[in-house]
């Protein structure tokens, strides 16, 4: 057997290696586990008397690691063969600067507003966006019977029967402004920022998420006029001295009397040269809100305004689709 062993070293030593595929055949022929000839050996060993085993596995694994060394040293010799596959640089070339993310196109619009009603004095406040239905409804003057009760409009986590109760998503950032007077007595002046829910058919101008941005002032002596001139006054700052704004009477149950907000937004293609759209709701805020919080309404006055960030975004960028903000496309987002 010892005869069979030098006659396999001789064998190998004989065997030459000049690819890398030389190199593969080569440990497969004596090395591999399935019909490498070494591994064969290997088995042979029961085979041997007993008395010789000890020589002739000596030898087989002298022969291994011989066979193992010869293979290393084929792969180091033609790995320092092998051409040199660096790629030249031409350092004369400018640099190549690293894709850099940016500001959501909704959050840039949300932190400019939230930024001008700080000037004006306001201060930031946040809440929940899982609210309960006192917060959500029964506070802001929801009569029981109230279609936002409903859950076609409503995104309800625990609905409860009777249209009152239940735990929900906000359908607005109002609640925050019941938190806040709950918890602060007048003076309040309070900028609300936030996402809110709505479970309405997705389209090009409406979508179940939306961003809203809640402006409250509740003190003695306030008045309709102080309103008309605050947003005035955000109006100039976001679109520019020269912007037109009208307010058309509307109805919130929240507040009384209530008002829409539309600005003037040329466009060649229509008809008119324009045309108004709404940016915002607001108003007087109601007595029956201030009666729910323990404030009383004969001493203290107030204005409330919801503002949609989206429909302010579309307008700032001329954004005709307002899924485009979800849709998360780079090509998109990488234009702001």
């Amino acid at each position: 057997m010892l005869e069979l062993v030098d006659e396999l070293r001789q064998e190998m030593e004989a065997e030459e290696m000049t690819s890398e595929d030389d190199v593969e055949r080569f440990r497969i022929k004596y090395l591999g586990q399935k019909r490498g000839r070494i591994t064969k050996m290997f088995k042979k060993i029961r085979d041997v008397a007993p008395e010789d085993r000890p020589a002739f596995g000596q030898q087989l694994n002298a022969l291994k690691q011989e066979t193992e060394a010869r293979l290393e040293q084929a792969r180091e010799r033609l790995a320092q063969d092998r051409p040199d596959e660096t790629v030249s640089i031409d350092l004369t070339l400018p640099g190549r600067r690293p894709f850099r993310g940016s500001v959501h196109p909704l959050t840039q619009t949300m932190n400019d507003v939230v930024r001008i009603f700080e000037r004006f004095g306001f201060a930031v406040a946040e809440g929940p966006e899982i609210e309960d239905d006192w917060h959500n409804f029964t506070a802001l003057n929801f009569p029981p019977d109230h279609p936002a009760r409903d859950m076609q409009d409503t995104l309800f986590i625990e609905a409860s029967e009777g249209g009152e109760g239940g735990v929900l998503l906000r359908t607005h950032t109002s609640p925050v402004q019941i938190r806040v007077m709950q918890e602060q007595p007048p003076p309040v002046r309070v900028v609300v920022p936030g996402r809110v829910y709505r479970n309405e058919a997705i389209s090009y101008k409406s979508f179940c998420l939306f961003h809203q941005v809640e402006v409250l002032y509740i003190d003695e002596d306030v008045t309709f006029a102080d309103l008309k001139y605050l947003l005035h006054a955000f109006a100039r700052s976001l679109f520019g001295d020269d912007v037109r704004l009208r307010f058309r009477p509307s109805f919130f149950p929240f507040t009384e009397p209530s008002a829409e907000v539309d600005i003037w937004w040329e466009n060649p293609d229509h008809p008119d040269g324009g045309q108004w759209l709404e940016i915002l709701g607001c108003g007087m805020v109601d007595p029956n809100v201030l009666t729910a919080v323990d404030i009383d309404p004969e001493r203290y006055t107030g204005y409330a305004a919801g503002l949609g960030i989206e429909r302010i975004a579309m307008l700032r960028y001329g954004i005709d689709d307002i899924r485009l903000f979800y849709e998360n496309d780079v090509r998109f987002l990488d234009q702001f």
